[in-house]
């Protein structure tokens, strides 16, 4: 008998530390990116003579309680440890970059000036505008660039050019208005049938990874980018900011890898998140 109530134990102990590192996992976990050049043809980048550098980019979007144990709040309209934190602006993210930063005993990456409105923001909309500009050799935590996110995600140097990241099957790597609910909706996209169906995030990693190990980055929330959105890719100013990735309130296409989304920097929603990166 107590042999028996003595490995009874060793096996609840080996699932509960099995069920913290699971937990742990999904935070503070970044995946090394090789750089090069686009491999996915479904890629904006693919055929441009586009070569990115070494990089690496968090496995999960940033959940609730890495940010609020970095900013001491959440601001999310969904409430889970595992659930990404959304309702965050572009200028939120910036300033939880360089606090995590700073806690981690990291080099800020961003130099934010509230006194002095940025001249390349063009927005009438946006009432903060704040300068950020970079310390491009800084190890702390950052905002991927549309490029860096769409090369990750679209599978690197392994990529095997699937529509959605991880994927050509939506539902296999996907969190879109559809499936996201009490029941898997069908019919054309309808606000309050959304409603009504309970439709919200899901807690990260639930679905396939893509190539690299990456979870997410197809649906769930919409994730901001560092660049600002433009028909040339890499536009110095801008009136709105890169977002890639869909969200659980839009449609498939907005899941695609290519779909190029943008958002005013002050902007904010219950779809709208995100996933740090830092040099490599």
């Amino acid at each position: 008998m107590r042999k028996l109530l003595f490995l009874l134990l060793i096996a609840i102990t080996l699932v509960a530390t099995a069920c913290s590192q699971e937990k742990q996992d999904k935070n503070n976990s970044l995946v090394f990116v090789e750089g090069g050049t686009f491999k996915n043809t479904k890629s904006n980048f693919y055929g441009k003579s586009i070569s990115l550098s070494n990089f690496y980019i968090g496995k999960y979007e940033v959940t609730q309680k890495e940010w609020v144990e970095v900013m001491g709040s959440n601001p999310s309209q969904f409430i889970g440890d595992d659930l990404p934190v959304e309702m965050v602006s572009w200028y939120d993210v910036v300033e939880y970059c360089n606090a995590r930063s700073i806690k981690e005993g990291l080099k800020p990456y961003y130099n934010i000036d509230k006194s002095t409105k940025d001249p390349n923001n063009m927005s009438e909309n946006d009432n903060i505008k704040w300068t950020v500009t970079i310390n491009a050799e800084a190890d702390g935590y950052r905002l991927p660039t549309e490029a860096e996110w769409e090369y990750a995600a679209a599978g690197g140097q392994r990529s095997k050019s699937y529509t959605y990241s991880g994927s050509n099957k939506a539902d296999d790597v996907t969190w879109f208005w559809r499936n996201t609910g009490d029941k898997y909706l069908k019919g054309d996209w309808n606000w309050p049938v959304i409603e009504n169906n309970h439709n919200q995030t899901k807690s990260v990693g639930l679905k396939k990874p893509n190539e690299l190990g990456l979870y997410d980055m197809s649906g769930n929330v919409r994730e901001w980018c560092w660049s600002w959105y433009g028909e040339n890719l890499d536009n110095d100013t801008g009136s709105f900011r890169s977002v890639k990735g869909g969200g659980w309130i839009g449609d498939i296409g907005s899941s695609e890898i290519s779909f190029r989304g943008k958002f005013e920097a002050n902007g904010f929603g219950p779809d709208q998140g995100f996933r740090v990166s830092r040099n490599g």
